[in-house]
């Protein structure tokens, strides 16, 4: 006993290559891009710093802000810095590369996933640490993992479990996979009765962790699970969950259930309660050994102008800073059959609208380019090609104009678009984000 909790002393993690996504040629597969670059290799047509709106792209066309995912990568740094926490940011959120690349050049100790095909894309980019916040129970990615653990000696890999049953299949195709190197796992503990996944008791969180201990291929490292589940979330009921989680880690350390592990990991952390994960990991006690104390918020890197805009920690902790919706998306009005309404040609292939539907922010008037604020232009719908916009007198609206919304839910606002532009705040394209979904 006696070894205190590591601080923030992680060494960063190299760029991952990206220069084969630059290579890659434009052409039909990609929404909206200028239909005269086709051939051209994205960093060719990147170089070229055309102009969002006269550059010859077509509508609707998705846009992420340059400067506020560089404000938004660096105040979650920040924070993570200021509260002694590591960092692997969710990965679902935008399954970009070239984000995951800045997200680790940021600090960030690895990234996290889902799935078995998210964790693919990471490795294909050469991510050196992935946390999987699933239990991971598919004999064919069993199969993959014990290939990628066995080549990659500097490869590590965590995931939860959450049931003995899950222990058992793991064990089994790890087994049959031939696996030299035991799968770190996480024993996850639910949020409550009619959350998600995770053991709803200590005694069953034990159990798994003695199944843990009795197959040779895996080995506990920790705990975890996700506050955002909680029913009835509030800031009491979220730390207390919180606190069974560090109670539970204590627990298994008196018992020597980490023996095998050079650190004990205890994660947690969506993006709407990360202030009380760092209140409640402060709390953490001194084990046996250093503690990874790990945040996986995703939504932060793009932010978003709904669910996270209301959500988001920083608005209940203003003096640790605030983050900036990113993402800006562009449709042209193709119809104005009334005075009272308007129709624009982006709808649900192209706007996220699982949580709120697109906020209208901006015009920019067809006939002189000026951009003004959307007054009196209210989106009211979507269907699969057109948004249906209410409009009062004051919105001065005429087919041609470009309407510029603010969309809810970054993670189903990447998930539409394939290759997205980073654009400057004056319009210059400077780049494009790469998704793999």
């Amino acid at each position: 006993m006696g070894v205190a909790v590591s601080a923030m002393t992680r060494k960063r993690e190299a760029p991952m290559p990206a220069d084969r996504l630059a290579g890659e040629r434009v052409d039909h597969r990609f929404k909206a891009l200028p239909p005269d670059a086709e051939g051209l290799t994205v960093g060719a047509l990147a170089a070229e710093r055309r102009s969002l709106f006269t550059g010859g792209f077509t509508t609707p066309v998705l846009a992420l802000s340059a400067e506020s995912v560089e404000h938004n990568l660096a105040l979650l740094e920040t924070y993570s810095e200021r509260h002694g926490l590591a960092f692997a940011p969710h990965g679902k959120t935008s399954m970009s590369p070239q984000l995951f690349a800045r997200q680790l050049e940021r600090g960030a100790w690895g990234i996290t996933a889902a799935v078995p095909h998210q964790a693919r894309v990471y490795r294909a980019f050469g991510v050196g640490r992935i946390f999987l916040a699933n239990e991971l129970v598919d004999a064919a990615a069993l199969r993959w993992l014990a290939s990628e653990l066995n080549r990659d000696p500097d490869f590590r890999f965590l995931c939860y479990v959450d049931s003995v049953r899950g222990v058992e299949l793991m064990d089994e195709a790890l087994r049959a996979a031939g696996a030299t190197r035991p799968v770190e796992v996480v024993v996850e503990l639910g949020a409550g009765e009619g959350a998600r996944t995770g053991a709803r008791t200590e005694a069953e969180c034990a159990a798994i962790a003695d199944a843990v201990a009795a197959v040779p291929t895996l080995r506990l490292t920790g705990v975890a699970g996700y506050e955002g589940e909680v029913p009835g979330a509030d800031g009491d009921s979220v730390r207390a969950w919180l606190r069974r989680l560090v109670a539970l880690a204590a627990e298994f350390d008196r018992s020597d259930r980490f023996d095998g592990t050079g650190e004990i990991v205890i994660s947690a952390g969506g993006s709407a309660w990360f202030d009380a994960v760092a209140d409640v990991f402060a709390e953490i006690p001194v084990l046996s050994r250093p503690v990874l104390k790990l945040l996986r918020s995703g939504a932060y890197i793009s932010h978003d102008d709904g669910h996270y805009r209301h959500l988001t920690p920083f608005n209940r902790v203003p003096e640790e800073g605030s983050l900036q919706p990113a993402f800006r998306l562009w449709a042209q009005v193709v119809s104005r059959p009334s005075a009272g309404q308007a129709f624009v040609n982006a709808g649900k292939r192209d706007a996220a609208y699982d949580l709120d539907l697109p906020e209208a922010q901006v015009v920019r008037d067809g006939r002189t380019g000026e951009i003004r604020p959307a007054a009196g232009v209210t989106v009211t719908g979507l269907s699969d090609q057109h948004g249906w916009l209410t409009t009062t007198p004051e919105a001065n609206l005429e087919v041609g104009d470009w309407v510029g919304m603010g969309l809810s839910h970054p993670c189903t606002s990447f998930d539409k678009w394939q290759l997205i532009p980073l654009v400057e705040a004056d319009g210059t394209v400077t780049d494009f984000i790469r998704t793999f979904f």
